[in-house]
């Protein structure tokens, strides 16, 4: 659009920050153009550090909009319970409002096609999920914030000691644990809460729950995904994708109990959250339920009393348990 190539090149991310990148590669040719950078995933453990990311955009139809492709290299939704319909490119959905937002900083409702490739990412997807995610072809361009935080597990969760500490110092009796910002936002939301009194949990569940045990705040609301908590109702109390997976078949089982017709081939416990809206199935409430038990046990009798919201991934409440 306008013959240039910035290199660096400045990126508007959902919160305000806007880093730069420098690019690896840049061509164009009659009506497209594509550039690449190199992946650094810094110390976040990540098989995709070093690829090459690249962008080609070719004009599209009149009226046609932004559409999306997958290029080689990124795979393609298979499968129903992902935030994408099956057939879509498997680029989530922040992505793509990241990329309409460059595009449209440039040209008024630009009429393009965007493809998205990551060369040898065919190969590397089958180290990750997708294959049992239903992502077929190669891998997923994901993101929510565009930021990754490298982080130890230790200093997480001396973060959440120290928090739980300052609640306890300003005599707030009730503190909230999420596990991450979509959940955050919306149980402060829901009850207002002071910021102190807001518990940056991530997937370390455990230990928050087991310093609570020895230093109680009098309430405590527990808020996540449906399947980061489905994991806790499992009883898992590290809810880290490289430590603890649903159990598909166990979800399955608690579906049917409740007395729905479980997904046929479902590719994640997405697939069985929507079904269970579908047919009026409280499974929410009874991962809820579940999950509030684990975090009792672990409690061991410490007189903190537990409430647990479960989240839809736009932060809407799905299932509650505890008052």
């Amino acid at each position: 659009m306008t013959g240039e190539f910035p290199d660096p090149v400045a990126i508007k991310l959902p919160r305000g920050h806007e880093p730069a990148f420098a690019l690896a590669e840049s061509a164009a040719g009659d009506g497209w153009a594509r550039a690449g950078v190199i992946k650094d995933a810094g110390d976040d453990p990540d098989v995709t550090h070093g690829l090459l990311i690249q962008a080609t955009v070719r004009r599209g139809s009149p009226g046609s909009g932004v559409t999306f492709r997958a290029g080689d290299g990124v795979g393609t939704v298979t499968k129903p319970g992902l935030p994408l319909d099956v057939g879509e490119p498997a680029i989530n959905p922040m992505p793509r409002q990241i990329i309409r937002q460059a595009l449209e900083d440039i040209a008024h409702a630009p009429d393009v096609v965007v493809e998205i490739s990551v060369p040898g990412g065919r190969e590397v997807a089958l180290q990750t999920w997708n294959p049992r995610l239903g992502i077929i072809g190669g891998l997923s361009i994901l993101g929510t914030t565009g930021i990754v935080v490298p982080y130890s597990c230790a200093a997480w969760i001396a973060s959440i000691h120290r928090g739980v500490d300052v609640a306890r110092a300003s005599n707030l009796r009730h503190v909230a644990a999420a596990t991450g910002r979509t959940s955050e936002e919306a149980v402060q939301r829901l009850y207002g809460l002071d910021p102190s009194a807001l518990l940056d949990m991530g997937d370390f569940a455990g230990g928050l729950l087991k310093y609570l045990r020895r230093h109680p705040v009098e309430r405590l609301t527990i808020a996540g995904g449906f399947a980061k908590l489905s994991k806790l109702a499992q009883g898992y109390l590290d809810l880290h994708s490289g430590r603890s997976q649903v159990d598909l078949d166990w979800l399955a089982a608690e579906f049917a109990a409740l007395g729905g017709m479980p997904p046929a081939d479902p590719a994640s416990a997405g697939a069985f959250l929507a079904a269970a809206r579908a047919q009026n199935i409280p499974l929410a409430a009874r991962i809820g339920s579940l999950a509030r038990q684990t975090a009792c046990k672990t409690l061991d009798g410490a007189p903190v009393t537990v409430d647990v919201l479960v989240m839809d991934r736009s932060g809407k409440v799905v299932g509650k348990s505890g008052d």
